[in-house]
């Protein structure tokens, strides 16, 4: 495996999520970016995913792996305030996951199982994200794999249950 490091009005919002793209200067993003043979302009946008995490966190770097072993190309950028970034985008302070990650549009905070990502990004639900609280030893990145997992849609309006698998 590569194991390589890489919530209000409609207009604050907007501003708040268009400083949340990604500005790793290039020599950052190489040292990050997890090599592929396929150009990232040729995959399509609900299969990249880029992910600021702890650099610390290893279940991180298993997930990232698990997203590419899924078919994402994932992008790793080391953020030891993605916290701060995940609640600024919205994700609510109660439900933090070990990580904050881009795709499609739309954020994931947490280790949510490809499946559900998929799901979302093809049904394109009016949310702002989805978020899998915590670390879970079940979810994708941890230890266990059985069990069901509870994902939270977020948007302006609050949070519900998006998915109980």
């Amino acid at each position: 495996m590569n194991r390589r490091s890489l919530l209000g009005s409609a207009l604050s919002l907007t501003a708040v999520l268009a400083t949340l793209r990604p500005t790793t200067s290039t020599a950052q993003q190489s040292a990050t970016t997890n090599e592929s043979t396929t150009p990232s302009d040729a995959v399509p946008a609900n299969r990249r995913m880029t992910i600021w995490r702890d650099p610390s966190c290893g279940c991180c770097d298993v997930y990232a792996d698990y997203m590419e072993d899924n078919g994402f190309v994932v992008t790793r950028i080391d953020d030891r305030d993605f916290d701060k970034r995940s609640i600024a985008a919205g994700v609510p302070e109660a439900g933090l996951g070990c990580h904050l990650a881009e795709v499609d549009g739309y954020y994931v905070s947490g280790l949510v199982p490809f499946e559900i990502i998929a799901r979302l990004t093809a049904e394109r639900p009016n949310v702002i994200g989805i978020t899998l609280p915590g670390m879970p030893q079940n979810a994708p990145g941890m230890a266990g794999k059985s069990g069901a997992l509870k994902v939270y849609a977020f948007n302006a309006d609050g949070v519900s249950v998006y998915s109980n698998e």
